[in-house]
């Protein structure tokens, strides 16, 4: 199983030195690595990146675009022209760096392409411009894979790419086998979305490029660590996860603000561990024929199995 976790949560306990957070994402048994771009790129070439992580024997799953600054009334759809091609200039960039560096996935996160007013913005204006921009990334990069994570709200009262049937409208206009989508387990909580029904439908379209797994309570971006809140809900995310043969890190995306991030890290390996043995000893085929029967009695009684672990 590949594993990695937030930079962002343990620079504060080392310092913000960066060489010392791989090294403990090593002794952890940790795997790849997502960096921010460009925040976690600065003082380090693409050359010296991929050193430091071959240096702890960690392998670079790939980039996620951090947009700040200029950016905060909208990036790739941002009505300012200059702006918006700031931010596909950007993109562009995090894309050639998680080439050289040796990671396969740009993840874009459009955290500020949304609105907060009625009459704000104009839909289709971008709508368009959003899908023309996805269009010359994938374009830029083909050997690349290009992820869309969707979040409902926040920063922006409305995003604009917000749940898994807007991202899917939006894969099928960008229409680019290089395309596809990362699912963050809590933004989909906070949609009031199944995440497994998400993990069902883009899994089976070979469209599921990343998987952010945390916990929550479906009204905020809560970052609570796996299946603290709602286990079986996890279970069955996870099950279609591995349904569909997902070779990607599984990231966690936690928040350890009070809790020390090694030991929450710690916490979040042994539970996903736990949890894919637990899928494990029932067996996919035995959960695939419950779910084949439309029977929550069985439902309820496969839960009881995964509870009683026999």
């Amino acid at each position: 199983m590949k594993l990695a976790t937030r930079i962002n949560s343990f620079l504060p306990v080392y310092d913000n030195d960066l060489k010392q957070v791989f090294s403990k994402f090593n002794d952890l048994g940790l795997t790849h690595v997502d960096l921010n771009y460009p925040e976690h790129m600065t003082g380090f070439s693409s050359e010296e990146m991929k050193a430091l992580l071959d240096e702890n024997d960690l392998k670079a799953n790939g980039v996620a675009l951090r947009f700040r600054n200029e950016f905060i009334n909208g990036e790739l759809g941002n009505s300012d022209e200059t702006i918006a091609q700031n931010a596909l200039e950007l993109c562009k960039e995090a894309a050639d760096y998680c080439r050289e560096v040796g990671g396969e996935v740009v993840t874009i996160w459009l955290g500020f392409d949304g609105f907060d007013y009625s009459f704000q913005i104009n839909y289709q204006k971008v709508w368009n411009q959003l899908v023309n921009a996805f269009k010359e990334i994938a374009n830029y990069a083909p050997d690349l894979k290009i992820s869309i994570e969707y979040k409902p709200f926040q920063p922006r009262a409305y995003a604009f790419i917000d749940s898994m049937g807007v991202a899917g409208m939006m894969l099928n206009d960008i229409d680019r086998e290089n395309v596809g989508v990362t699912l963050d387990y809590c933004h989909m909580l906070m949609k009031h979305e199944n995440p497994a029904f998400g993990a069902e439908i883009f899994g089976s379209r070979n469209k599921l490029f990343g998987v952010h797994i945390n916990d929550g309570y479906g009204l905020n971006d809560d970052g609570l660590m796996i299946a603290t809140s709602t286990p079986f809900k996890t279970l069955e995310f996870l099950y279609y996860v591995k349904k569909h043969n997902y070779d990607a890190p599984f990231y966690f995306d936690t928040f350890p603000i009070i809790e020390h991030a090694v030991k929450e890290c710690e916490q979040n390996i042994k539970m996903i561990k736990l949890l894919n043995g637990l899928i494990d000893n029932v067996g996919l085929d035995q959960i695939q024929d419950i779910i084949d029967r439309n029977d929550a009695i069985g439902a309820s009684e496969l839960m009881m199995k995964f509870l009683s672990n026999n």
